[in-house]
């Protein structure tokens, strides 16, 4: 006993360095492939993922692995710290991969810095979890005692989900005087067990009894499950009924409506009265078909009871009995076949997007990522894609049904601020499904536009003796990027005034484009100028833009004309011109000279006679300033004669 102890612990430390060993299989540098046993903990070691990716320890803080997982439970996690690979949720083999002999799970892994994307698969191996179990309870057997022996009478079949050795192995039966076991095994590889008549009944010594029916699997230490096989021993019924087919084929196609005939069984009996009376029922059969169809016991016509699923079950195996009024059987096999329509529109799922996106971004940059999947199989499952308009942007396939959505031309924010790409996924069945899927793509801003105004050169007009800070004039420069792109501050740069520096004229309010005169003007002194404003925006490195701004000086009549001839004498003093007594009528006398620094028409002068000693005696040309003799000296003309001019 001790021996044996022994050789068990021995045992089981071999499966689990087995199990140690086969935790770390890998394959090319970036298809990563890895084993482990099912029913893991949650946090137990799957792999050392960023070694396995050959990632350097300077690369691991900046790599950011991260799964890009399509399913809805996440049966594995990253860990940031270190990169390796952990069980993040139960795995059951059985609930993910059936019966398939292999059952790998597949997903991606993206690595940022550079990005990259690794395809990862995890080998999920069968252990022994589960029990071989009789899904419909005790068997119930009704033989005729006419029954010759070496008569077979076909079984239920136990169920083990599990695979390989550890799926169902054996059958055993307690032992009695009447039958033995025929263990068999089908093509498929399952297991499946016939009860042999190995001696005479008789209805009259035992008219019934039970018997106990272990099913055992290959597990170390084996698993089993037992039912109880009922058997009624009645009188003699001379013919069993007999199936006119051993076995009925039936190809269906999935999308057959509920209700339809899938086949008719038909079994004939030579007896007579009840014992010719055939009952028909299905026996042997898996749960799912039990789920998918029905038997007329009746009539021998099976329907489909439930919609029927190419992509859950190609093919259903079922088995039917004929039974008579007698308690006799036979059995017949029906295989149903499915073939596949086009009934799933692909599936369109964003697995990452870039949104926004810079507007210099050069072609070839990945804005997102997609998985494009169709359940169906053939040519019903393969898919087309493509952008449903014209935009600078394309989509290329990658591996495991992603894509990839990359720019494909120059973007322009201020042209097209935002994008709604929609990406049509087609199948290619006879009849094509297809599904849209719509992506809202933000561009964002870069510094690539300069401040412009709205013209290359203005025109100020500022009446003289303005008062100093006075807006004079207002310039406006307009930036189509955004933020601080698109902030514009105002500047003067230079002008053409020599005398005095250029911030002792004017100046410019920086956020408004508003100049203002920093002194006051005289337009005596100087008429017109020109300066250079320039506007640049907030970017980095700035962009900036100019224009010329010409200011006129406008004429205020602010000076008094000034009398040149005849000069101004002493203060008291009078000018004195003299004049023959004889002078005619229209006499020159002299002629008033006077200027006025003002222009246009404040620099106009008329000349009036304001006071005279004789009045009529003298006039004035209005325009010319000449003084000349109105009339001819009279004696009672004094000799002097005062004018004011």
């Amino acid at each position: 006993m001790e021996d044996q102890n022994k050789r068990s612990s021995r045992s089981l430390q071999r499966q689990v360095l087995l199990l140690f060993f086969s935790l770390f299989c890998k394959t090319a540098s970036e298809n990563i492939r890895y084993s482990i046993p099912e029913e893991l903990e949650k946090g137990s070691i799957v792999g050392y993922l960023a070694k396995d990716l050959k990632l350097n320890t300077g690369q691991k803080p900046n790599s950011n692995l991260q799964i890009l997982s399509l399913d809805e439970k996440q049966y594995f996690i990253i860990s940031t710290e270190n990169g390796n690979l952990y069980v993040n949720d139960r795995i059951d083999r059985e609930e993910i991969c059936g019966e398939s002999t292999s059952c790998p799970i597949n997903f991606e892994v993206m690595a940022e810095n550079p990005m990259n994307i690794f395809h990862i698969t995890v080998e999920i191996q069968d252990v022994n979890d589960n029990s071989p179990h009789f899904s419909h309870g005790d068997i119930k057997l009704q033989i005729s005692e006419s029954t010759l022996p070496g008569t077979t009478f076909i079984l239920e079949q136990a169920e083990d989900p599990d695979i390989g050795i550890n799926a169902l192995q054996d059958y055993n039966l307690n032992t009695n005087q009447y039958f033995v076991l025929d263990v068999r095994e089908r093509e498929s590889g399952k297991k499946y067990t016939k009860l042999v008549l190995n001696k005479q009944l008789d209805h009259e010594s035992e008219s019934s009894f039970h018997l106990i029916l272990t099913a055992v699997d290959g597990g170390k230490p084996p698993k089993t499950g037992t039912t109880k096989i009922w058997i009624t021993v009645i009188d003699a019924n001379d013919n069993p009924p007999i199936f006119t087919q051993e076995l009925y084929m039936v190809t269906l196609k999935e999308n057959t409506p509920s209700g339809s005939l899938v086949v008719q069984v038909k079994a004939t009996d030579r007896d007579a009265g009840s014992y010719s009376q055939i009952n028909y029922a299905f026996t042997n059969i898996p749960e799912r078909a039990l789920q998918k169809f029905v038997l007329d016991g009746q009539n021998g016509k099976i329907t489909i009871k439930e919609a029927l699923d190419f992509e859950e079950t190609e093919k259903y195996l079922v088995a039917v009995e004929a039974r008579d009024g007698g308690g006799l059987v036979a059995h017949s096999n029906i295989e149903i076949k499915l073939l596949d329509e086009n009934d799933n529109a692909p599936e369109i799922i964003l697995v990452s997007l870039s949104s926004p996106i810079s507007e210099d971004a050069t072609a070839g940059t990945l804005v997102a990522l997609i998985n494009i999947k169709d359940r169906d199989s053939g040519d019903n499952g393969k898919i087309s894609c493509y952008l449903k308009d014209s935009l600078p942007f394309k989509i290329v396939p990658t591996s495991s049904n992603l894509y990839k959505l990359l720019t494909d031309g120059l973007l322009d924010r201020e042209n097209m601020p935002e994008y709604n790409i929609t990406i049509i996924a087609t199948d290619k069945g006879i009849s094509p499904l297809s599904t849209e899927k719509t992506i809202s793509l933000r561009i964002s801003d870069i510094n690539d536009n300069s401040p412009t105004f709205e013209k290359s050169s203005y025109t100020a007009f500022v009446p003289e003796n303005n008062p100093s800070g006075t807006s004079i004039f207002h310039v406006h420069a307009s930036d189509p990027d955004l933020e601080r792109n698109a902030k514009i501050t105002y500047s003067l740069l230079r002008s053409n005034i020599q005398e005095l520096p250029l911030s002792s004229y004017l100046s410019i309010n920086s956020e408004t484009g508003i100049i203002y005169a920093q002194r006051s003007f005289d337009y005596e002194q100087c008429r017109e100028f020109q300066v250079e404003v320039r506007a640049q925006d907030g970017g980095s490195p700035p962009l900036s833009s100019t224009a010329t701004v010409k200011v006129f000086i406008l004429d205020q009549n602010d000076k008094s004309p000034q009398i040149l001839y005849p000069s101004q004498g002493a203060e008291g003093s009078a000018l004195f011109e003299m004049v023959p007594r004889s002078a005619e009528e229209g006499y020159l006398v002299t002629k008033v000279v006077a200027v006025d620094a003002d222009s246009g028409h404040n620099a106009w002068l008329s000349y009036h006679l304001v006071q005279a000693t004789e009045p009529g005696l003298f006039s004035i040309g209005v325009h010319n300033g000449e003084i000349r003799t109105s009339r001819t000296f009279l004696e009672r003309d004094a000799l002097k004669q005062k004018l004011v001019i």
